[in-house]
C-alpha cells in the first residue's frame, strides 16, 4: 500500500454539458456519482464532496450522494470536503457517517469544518455571532462520539447528553476524521488537541505559506504527547493533455466563477494574469500530467503531507474535459507523483 493518498474533491458546482451550458441540479448530483465511479476505476484513493447550500453549489446532502457512490465502487474512500459541523448536529453527523462507514465496508471518512461559506447558518437558524463557539462545542462532542462509548456531555449551545449510547457502532475502528483548516493557528492546535488529522485548505498563494501551520501541528502533537496524525492538502487544479490546453479550458470559468463569488465576499475581480500567476507560483495545480505531478510532489514534500486532494470541476468546464481531468489524474499523474516521491511499484 502506498504511503501517499491522491484524491479528488468537489464543492458540487453545477456541472456543464459539452457546450459549457449548465445542467440541472439533479443531473449534477447524478454526474458526481459518475465522476466517482471513474475515479475508482482509474485508481484514485479518495472522492470527497463539500457541503454547500446555494443555487450554484446544490450539494446540500453530500452523505446521501456518497452512499450512492459507495454502492457503485469497490476501493475508493468516500467522504466530505467539508461537513459544516457548526450548523449541524454532531450526533446526526456521526450517525450519518457511521452508516456510510457500514455501507462502504469501512471506506468512509469525514472532514469537519467551521464553514468558509456561511449559507447554512441562517438556513438552519444559527447565529453568526456564535461562529467560533459553535464549532468548538460541536467538535468537542464529535470527538467524544468517536470513542463509541456512552457519552455524558454538556455545552452552552446544544442540549446535554447523559450516558447516551449513539448508534450505529462501526466495524474496524473509528471513522477517519480530519479538520479542515484555512489559515487559523488556533484551528491547527485544536486539531492536534483532539488527535485528528489536519487538512490544509489552500486555495491561493504559495504552498510554502502554509509550512508554519504544518510545523505548528507537529509541535502541538509533541507538546500534547499525541500520536503523529496525517497532514493533507486540498488545492484546486485542472489537468489536460498539455499545459496550454488545461489553461484554456479553465480560464474563462475561473474568471466567471471567481467574479461571481468575489461580488458576494468583497473580493476584487480576478484576471487571466492572476490565474497564470497562481499556476506558476501559487496553489493552483493546472497543466499537463507531468506539470501537475511535479507540483503535487513539491507541495507534499514542502508540507510533510501524505495526502493531496485536487479540487476539480469549476462550473462551466465542459463535461468531457472534466472526465479527461479525472482519467489523467488517476492514470498518469498519481503514478508519477509516487515515483517522484520515491515510491516504486511492487
Amino acid at each position: 500500500m502506498s504511503k501517499y493518498s491522491l484524491g479528488l474533491d468537489t464543492f458540487g458546482d453545477v456541472l456543464s454539458d459539452n457546450d459549457g451550458e449548465p445542467v440541472s441540479h439533479a443531473e449534477t448530483i447524478r454526474g458526481l456519482v459518475e465522476h466517482a465511479v471513474l475515479a475508482d476505476r482509474v485508481g484514485l484513493d479518495f472522492f470527497g464532496i463539500g457541503e454547500h447550500h446555494t443555487f450554484d453549489m446544490p450539494l446540500s446532502a453530500p452523505d446521501l450522494v456518497m452512499a450512492a457512490i459507495a454502492a457503485q465502487t469497490e476501493r475508493i474512500r468516500v467522504g466530505s470536503a467539508v461537513t459544516v459541523l457548526s450548523s449541524d448536529d454532531p450526533v446526526r453527523v456521526y450517525q450519518r457517517y457511521a452508516t456510510l462507514h457500514a455501507l462502504s465496508n469501512g471506506r468512509a471518512e469525514v472532514i469537519l469544518g467551521r464553514g468558509s461559506s456561511i449559507d447554512s447558518f441562517p438556513l438552519f437558524g444559527y447565529d453568526l455571532a456564535d461562529y467560533e463557539e459553535l464549532f468548538e462545542e460541536k467538535v468537542d462532542l464529535f470527538a467524544r462520539l468517536l470513542e463509541e462509548k456512552p457519552v455524558t456531555w454538556s455545552g452552552r449551545l446544544r442540549a446535554p447528553l447523559v450516558d447516551a449510547d449513539v448508534v450505529p457502532h462501526t466495524e474496524g475502528g473509528p471513522i477517519r476524521t480530519w479538520i479542515g483548516v484555512g489559515g487559523s493557528p488556533k484551528s491547527v492546535i485544536r486539531t492536534a488537541t483532539y488527535g485528528m488529522s489536519l487538512m490544509l485548505a489552500i486555495i491561493g498563494g504559495p504552498i510554502e505559506r502554509f509550512k508554519p501551520f504544518a510545523d505548528l501541528f507537529r509541535e502541538a502533537e509533541r507538546r500534547l504527547e499525541k500520536p503523529a496524525m496525517p497532514i493533507g492538502i486540498h488545492s484546486p487544479g485542472h489537468i489536460a493533455d498539455t499545459d496550454e490546453e488545461a489553461y484554456e479550458q479553465l480560464v474563462p470559468h475561473y474568471l466567471e466563477v471567481l467574479t461571481r463569488v468575489g461580488k458576494q465576499r468583497g473580493w476584487r475581480a480576478p484576471t487571466a494574469d492572476q490565474l497564470r500567476h497562481e499556476i506558476e507560483n501559487g496553489a493552483w495545480h493546472v497543466g499537463s500530467p507531468e506539470t501537475v505531478a511535479r507540483k503535487i510532489a513539491e507541495s507534499i514534500e514542502t508540507l510533510g503531507a501524505v495526502r493531496f486532494d485536487l479540487k476539480y470541476g469549476l462550473a462551466g468546464v465542459p463535461h468531457d474535459a472534466v472526465l479527461r481531468n479525472i482519467e489523467l489524474y488517476g492514470t498518469k499523474v498519481a503514478p508519477m507523483v509516487r515515483e517522484l516521491l520515491g515510491e516504486t511499484e511492487n
